[in-house]
């Protein structure tokens, strides 16, 4: 806020609006100057603004200094101007921390698409097993849609975080013919984009919140899978072991999926908090009451959520391990029902449907099943029926995919270099 207010004064003074000794004057007070937030925040909640007391009490320590630089102070600004252009300040450094971690994770994502892109495990839809892919495609698939969103996030952040100057109703009435001139050099100064005043358009902070929600969803359905995977029973990979960190207070063998608890309580709260900003839309007339003043704490909780969610998954991914082994085991203990798909497809389904019933039944494995039945016999020789059973052959697309997703991957991280 203050450092609106020091470029303010100096876009100003460069612009022939008031001395620009007065400028400077307010420009150091402004960069030195240390506020008592407490009481700051206790005057907000009498003003209904933390512009309000803060341009006040900004004013008072000008005026310590020079009584006439301080009738510039604030001037032809609004308390919206202000209190937008700080959380965009702030956002822009959020946001390029968030963009550091979302390429991070992806890099991680990545890296086990390509190390593991033959590795065979069991694929589970609504939970049940169905039929081998390799884990390198499981993990292009959580690469996917980051490679999709991640450029949507930094577009949405670049619209998001610009300059809010409209003054008193929106038009900058009170630079008159320099209303332009003050704008650019206002922005210049603090390092933004002009833009028309969205006083109340509040598209771009309800984009960059969706956004954000979207990464942190996409950091959670990894973490999601991840804490399936690892999974005792399951056991085909695991978080890095870091020291102190997924234990338990009373029982020591366990071992906690506390990074992937991270991604998910975090996801649990951005879909409300970006609702939040989809709800605030429509203020009325040219400022609202009751939305645009608490959207910079929205936004702050939602920067802390993804980041918290895309930092726990990035360094869970990159030192996760994996179990080709465990993976191996669960698609034999299927005893070939995975397999299924392969075989009816060859065959027909109302055979491999009684062909499945009858492994079930009998606890068999479907190949041998599958080996002693006629109408099997009749349609494939021995060394076909075989070949359908080897996971590396029901493996489909999976190896195109894996490969066009860590194209795109690679073109999202050029374009963002």
């Amino acid at each position: 806020m203050a450092r609106f207010e020091g470029a303010l004064a100096a876009a100003s003074a460069r612009n022939g609006l008031f001395p620009a000794p007065h400028a400077e004057t307010i420009g150091k007070v402004c960069v030195g100057a240390s506020f008592d937030v407490a009481a700051l925040a206790k005057q907000a909640r009498i003003a209904g603004a933390l512009a309000i007391p803060f341009v006040k009490v900004l004013t008072e320590k000008v005026a310590a200094v020079s009584p006439e630089a301080a009738r510039y102070v604030h001037f032809g600004a609004t308390s919206q101007d202000v209190m937008d252009t700080a959380a965009v300040l702030c956002m822009r450094h959020a946001c390029e921390r968030i963009s550091a971690l979302a390429v991070a994770l992806g890099d991680a994502a990545a890296a086990l698409a390509h190390r593991h892109r033959t590795t065979p495990m069991v694929a589970r839809t609504l939970l049940q097993p169905a039929a081998p892919v390799p884990f390198g495609w499981k993990a292009a698939m959580w690469l996917a849609p980051l490679a999709r969103s991640y450029p949507r996030f930094r577009s949405a952040a670049g619209e998001a975080c610009v300059l809010q100057f409209g003054g008193a109703a929106g038009t900058l009435a009170a630079f008159r013919d320099k209303a332009s001139e003050v704008a650019g050099g206002l922005a210049e100064d603090l390092g933004l984009e002009t833009a028309a005043t969205w006083h109340s358009a509040r598209d771009g902070f309800a984009r960059l919140g969706a956004e954000t929600a979207v990464l942190t969803g996409l950091a959670a359905k990894i973490a999601r899978d991840v804490a399936l995977l690892a999974q005792p029973e399951i056991g085909e990979a695991l978080e890095p072991p870091v020291e102190g960190r997924g234990g338990s207070s009373s029982m020591p063998h366990k071992r906690n999926p506390a990074g992937c608890l991270l991604a998910l309580e975090a996801a649990a709260r951005t879909p409300c908090l970006a609702a939040t900003l989809l709800g605030e839309l429509a203020p009325e007339h040219e400022r609202g009451l009751g939305q645009w003043q608490s959207q910079w704490f929205t936004l702050r909780e939602l920067a802390c959520a993804g980041a918290s969610a895309l930092a726990a998954m990035s360094e869970v991914l990159r030192g996760l391990e994996v179990n080709p082994k465990a993976m191996a085991a669960n698609l034999e203990r299927t005893n070939g029902l995975v397999f299924s798909e392969a075989l009816a497809l060859r065959v027909s389904r109302p055979v491999a449907d009684r062909l499945c019933e009858r492994a079930l039944r009998d606890g068999r494995h479907l190949l041998e099943v599958a080996r002693a039945d006629a109408d099997v016999r009749k349609q494939l020789k021995k060394g076909q029926l075989e070949a359908l059973f080897e996971p590396q052959n029901q493996f489909g697309a999976a190896p195109v995919m894996i490969e066009r997703v860590l194209a795109e991957w690679a073109t999202v991280r050029e374009t963002a270099a």
